[in-house]
């Protein structure tokens, strides 16, 4: 199966400028994700990374994903991810064929294991997303420990950029890999797994970058903002 790679683009919405990404598989892809729109295992023929405004106001957020997916022409079932963070700034890394590109915002982070009780409202798309691509075919279970795998990777990077945390409350993460058809798949995706292994690498990467970036971004619009601050 060729590489795949996603494809920046613009849209205007209410007057404003935003960007998405799009994945455009075709036939013969699986994807498993935690996607707000085609999340779960199955065929998809596309995936998209849409950037939102900070605040956002609409609770469809599956239809919001929808709508644009529709004004871009993609057709059939797909996977859609939303994010509040600058996708012109996605990070990319790739390790023996695969595939991972990032999107980072982590204005809002923390730890999974919290004191406070959760709740069943959405929560605003800060959000660290997550898309690998694979050139071969994986298993039901590689495929949901591919998604475990990408988790710990980013876990990983984070902590090594200097973050106190684990993520954002809302991060998500896609992995896409050919359809086995009649044949098994690939057994393993783990971290010491042949195919594990290089998306753990791959995605250690991009995040790593990504988070790297952000907190840059942070500090020099944090500055900037100190500065415009008249002084007693």
């Amino acid at each position: 199966m060729p590489g795949q790679r996603g494809e920046l683009l613009a849209r205007r919405e209410n007057g404003q400028g935003l960007h998405h990404l799009v994945w455009r598989l075709g036939p013969g892809w699986r994807v498993c994700s935690s996607a707000v729109l085609g999340g779960g295992i199955g065929p998809r023929a596309w995936i998209l990374n849409a950037q939102v405004p900070g605040g956002y106001p609409r609770l469809d957020p599956d239809r919001h994903l929808a709508e644009i997916a529709t004004a871009e022409g993609l057709g059939g079932p797909g996977a859609g991810l939303m994010t509040a963070a600058d996708v012109t700034a996605y990070t990319t890394a790739h390790d023996g064929g695969v595939t991972a590109t990032v999107t980072s915002g982590l204005g809002v982070r923390g730890w999974a294991a919290a004191p406070a009780e959760g709740t069943g409202a959405p929560l605003p798309p800060g959000t660290v997303n997550i898309v690998v691509t694979l050139p071969v075919a994986l298993s039901d279970a590689a495929l949901v420990n591919a998604v475990a795998t990408a988790t710990e990777a980013k876990v990983q990077a984070l902590l090594d950029a200097g973050l106190d945390c684990s993520g954002t409350p809302t991060d998500a993460v896609c992995v896409a890999a050919p359809d086995p058809g009649t044949e098994a798949g690939e057994p393993f995706a783990g971290p010491r797994s042949l195919w594990g292994a290089r998306l753990a690498r791959a995605v250690h990467r991009a995040v790593l970058t990504g988070a790297v970036d952000s907190a840059e971004r942070d500090a020099t619009a944090g500055a900037a903002l100190r500065g415009s601050v008249p002084q007693a």
